[in-house]
């Protein structure tokens, strides 16, 4: 598949190269897992030199033998002796960037942490000593996005404050969704661009795995997801269970409660059988995996909330497939695929909504969207988006049929909002799946 979109994330890491013929560069790549940071980064470098070092879990001396000959290869420079430890080669790049600016790249640098994690404290210190004086262009990306996060946002952590540049990848937008599908199907039908978004969440890695596979259409995303030998099926503990260690069960059950349209706390708790809160503060804080959602308007410490996986391939997931491991391990893909067909109206109903906030905000004047429900969880608007700028609110009624759209009933219960959207134009509208 051809590389699509980021090119403003090509142009930053243009401009540090750039930079760094005058002073080095440290730059993060972050993003969840598949979201396409290695391809990103091994695109920017097609036509320049530069170094890609690829940190796995081996002793520390085999790393750098295997390193040792990437960079005579790549460099011409020739280190004498065996290398020992990853600090000794990374002050031989330093310096040798004093003579030449390059490009080096450490891909999943989190891994470090497993192979010698003094490697973060002495990369600090050598930094520190050589910046002044070296051209290198340093980028590095990792998998584990809470552990990244730690590595380089904790102040207790030795490299805090080192870098110079940060790009956060997200998925890729309906715009560029729509785009893809239309290179491999041109004669797309509005539920082909749904099921892609509600299968891949914009994760270019699963758009490839889907149409490298010819599932093009809906039918066959959903077959080539529920099929014998699919990524997909054990992609969640794939990417999950090495981020939440020895808690992954309570983490996965929340998740799944979540995804089966439990969104309260108190929901949650009920069946957990015990207080979540901390539980749910670790998925929204430091793994970024859920998201809390208040009515729009409401007091920001109001208790009125629902929680949402932010990430629509994990809700799929945690939806249809972790519910059942049973049907996996008997290779029952077909009974997995029936279940799949059965609630796909519904979940794909529900994926719509998210699908309209992405494309609003991408397309329109907006600075504020999200939904609106009562205390007691009733009158519930899909989409209030508005523009404090230009004083425009938008009203929003999501439906896969648009003949279900009532705009009259729309309207009273947006009666509730008018306090708030004083002063305001306000426009009422119906969004179905014919609107994708």
């Amino acid at each position: 598949m051809k590389f699509y979109d980021r090119t403003r994330e090509l142009e930053i890491l243009s401009e540090n190269r750039e930079l760094a013929l005058e002073s080095s560069r440290f730059t993060v790549v972050y993003g969840r897992r598949r979201v396409g940071k290695t391809a990103l980064i091994l695109e920017s470098m097609k036509d320049i030199k530069g170094l890609y070092l690829f940190i796995s879990r081996k002793n520390e001396a085999l790393l750098c033998a295997e390193f040792q000959q990437e960079i005579e290869a790549v460099l011409g420079l020739r280190i004498y002796g065996a290398v020992l430890r990853f600090r000794d080669l990374f002050e031989q790049l330093l310096m040798h960037s004093e003579k030449e600016s390059f490009t080096l790249v450490l891909d999943e640098f989190q891994e470090f942490e497993r192979v010698n994690p003094s490697v973060f404290g002495e990369m600090q210190d050598l930094w520190d000593r050589h910046k002044a004086q070296s051209r290198l262009n340093l980028i590095v990306c990792g998998s584990a996005y809470s552990l990244m996060t730690k590595i380089f946002e904790d102040q207790k952590e030795p490299l805090f404050g080192r870098l110079t540049s940060k790009i956060t990848l997200r998925p890729f937008s309906p715009s560029v969704i729509r785009e893809i599908l239309s290179d491999h199907n041109p004669a797309w039908k509005p539920e082909d661009i749904l099921c892609l978004y509600m299968l891949s969440g914009g994760s270019p890695q699963y758009i490839h795995w889907l149409l490298d596979v010819g599932a093009n259409d809906a039918e066959r995303m959903l077959q080539a997801v529920a099929s014998t030998g699919s990524p997909f099926i054990s992609e969640g503990k794939d990417l999950l269970i090495s981020e939440f260690g020895k808690e992954y069960g309570t983490y996965f059950s929340i998740l799944q409660l979540i995804a089966s349209g439990k969104t309260s706390q108190s929901e949650i708790d009920s069946v957990i059988g015990k207080n979540t809160g901390a539980y749910l503060q670790t998925l929204e804080q430091t793994y970024t995996l859920i998201t809390r959602n208040r009515p729009m308007f409401s007091n920001p410490r109001s208790r009125n909330i629902k929680w949402k996986i932010h990430d629509q391939w994990l809700r799929f997931w945690f939806r249809f497939i972790y519910p059942r491991q049973a049907l996996i391990e008997t290779r029952r893909f077909d009974l997995l695929l029936e279940f799949i067909r059965r609630d796909y109206a519904q979940f794909s109903g529900q994926t719509l909504e998210q699908y309209f906030r992405d494309k609003l905000a991408e397309e329109e004047r907006i600075t504020r969207i999200g939904g609106y429900w009562d205390s007691k969880g009733m009158n519930e608007i899909d989409i209030v988006a508005l523009n404090e700028l230009d004083h425009s609110a938008l009203i929003v009624e999501v439906k896969r049929n648009p003949q279900r759209i009532d705009l009259v009933k729309l309207r009273a219960k947006a009666e509730k909002l008018t306090p708030n959207l004083e002063g305001y134009k306000v426009e009422y509208r119906a969004l179905s799946l014919d609107d994708v």
